[in-house]
């Protein structure tokens, strides 16, 4: 089995890593983890390049991205799950699906962030625009 996690940093993703953990000791087999954190690409404006350079943004978003992954990381590593970590720069949810395709997932696992129905409503989330854009299974974490 293989699962993407995408994780973005926070408390809530990490329990989501958590959980991961816990649901592959449940399993016949230890499952191949795609652990990815997106970045929402920095806006262009008119004439930035002449302010802030390409590498100067790619940078950012290694420096942010790798800062997102690194506590999730640390769980899977102390957990001897193998994983594959990697930061991608696009819409969130399309990006995550996309990759999960790519990759030949057979899961994506995504925290919701405790939403109310309400907030998610009003707001729209990830996780919801995950689960509305993926032809694979996604398993939500509360």
């Amino acid at each position: 089995m293989k699962i993407l996690l995408a994780v973005d940093g926070s408390k809530h993703s990490l329990k989501t890593a958590k959980y991961l953990i816990t649901f592959a000791g449940q399993c016949r087999q230890s499952p191949q983890v795609e652990l990815v954190c997106v970045r929402a690409p920095v806006p262009k404006l008119p004439r930035m390049g002449r302010v802030v350079s390409a590498k100067q943004i790619r940078r950012y978003y290694e420096e942010e991205g790798w800062a997102a992954l690194s506590k999730a990381k640390k769980l899977l590593d102390a957990s001897g799950l193998s994983y594959a970590a990697q930061i991608l720069v696009g819409p969130i949810a399309e990006s995550i699906v996309k990759e999960a395709v790519r990759t030949r997932c057979d899961l994506i696992m995504i925290g919701t962030r405790g939403m109310t129905a309400a907030a998610n409503l009003l707001m729209g989330s990830t996780a919801t625009k995950v689960l509305n854009l993926s032809a694979l299974p996604v398993l939500l974490v509360k």
